[in-house]
């Protein structure tokens, strides 16, 4: 009897899973966002190399950048957390960090991606095995490239900014980022009650748009920690640190209603989705702080 209600439990979960946006729609989708987003951050990549003051650079710092950028994805790649096209993205969007402040890496937004880095990590894999049931595991290889850009393409492309309200807009993607991943696989993995944002409705665990207290408190946990990092490091000032975890927990909240909506309806796929809401994030954390800094 207990394994017959096992299976009919996953079955259940299975089914909250499944997406309804077509397979090949949702490869369509992810195709155009890994083209267009990963040619613009290669291109600001190469614009930040042209502006470098080459001639008052020590050259010994961008080696240090461009081997970190080689090293830290081809580490991602070995542990199986990206697949090999998504650890060249992530050397490109590394880079684009780095760059903005060659003589001083602790006043780029790289502290606050490598934090996303542990906390995601060590959250795809907590109960991998109960995911796996549901069919909602991340894939043995790792993440994909157009996860590596739905993540993590906003704060690329705001890293290029150099006034601080972009580095603001940067490091609220990140947590963005980190909050959404977070607050997915630690809900997954716990179960427990889930309610679908908009309407309030008990869904099955993992379905699109819903939200569990245990997930939101694990991604809300996980904005703080990027935070909180950027703040200590001297990635952010202080003052600008709510402004960021606060776009940072919006962004998530916004993640959550597309999820309900668009993306429950099939006319948008996860990967657009997670864009869309660093995007967010990003755009509410630049507004805040450039309104703050005219005060």
């Amino acid at each position: 009897m207990k394994l017959a209600m096992d299976e009919e439990m996953q079955t259940v979960l299975a089914a909250g899973c499944q997406k309804a946006i077509s397979p090949e729609r949702d490869r369509t989708q992810s195709r155009v966002l890994v083209w267009v987003v990963g040619t613009l951050l290669v291109g600001v990549m190469v614009v930040e190399l042209c502006l470098l003051p080459w001639g008052k650079m020590p050259s010994r710092r961008l080696w240090e950048a461009a081997a970190f950028s080689f090293a830290f994805p081809l580490l991602t790649w070995m542990l199986h957390a990206a697949t090999g096209p998504a650890a060249a993205l992530g050397g490109v969007i590394c880079m684009n960090l780095l760059l903005v402040q060659p003589t001083a890496w602790l006043d780029t937004a790289m502290p606050a991606l490598l934090t996303l880095f542990v906390l995601t990590f060590a959250a795809t894999r907590f109960g991998r095995a109960s995911k796996e049931a549901m069919g909602a595991a991340e894939t043995r290889q790792g993440r994909r490239a157009s996860q590596v850009v739905a993540n993590l393409g906003i704060a690329g492309l705001c890293a290029a900014g150099v006034p601080a309200a972009w580095l603001a807009a940067c490091v609220a993607a990140l947590a963005e980022a980190a909050a959404d991943t977070v607050s997915s696989e630690m809900g997954q993995a716990l179960g427990g009650r889930t309610w679908l944002i908009t309407t309030g409705r008990r869904v099955a665990t993992g379905m699109d748009g819903g939200v569990s207290l245990m997930g939101t408190m694990f991604g809300v946990s996980a904005a703080v920690a990027v935070t909180a990092v950027a703040v200590l490091l001297g990635t952010i000032s202080p003052g600008t640190a709510l402004i960021v975890f606060g776009a940072g927990v919006a962004g998530l909240i916004f993640d959550s209603v597309l999820g309900a909506t668009v993306e429950r309806r099939g006319w948008m796929g996860n990967d657009w989705v997670n864009f869309a809401s660093t995007a967010f994030a990003a755009i509410l954390a630049y507004a805040l702080a450039q309104l703050a800094s005219r005060r």
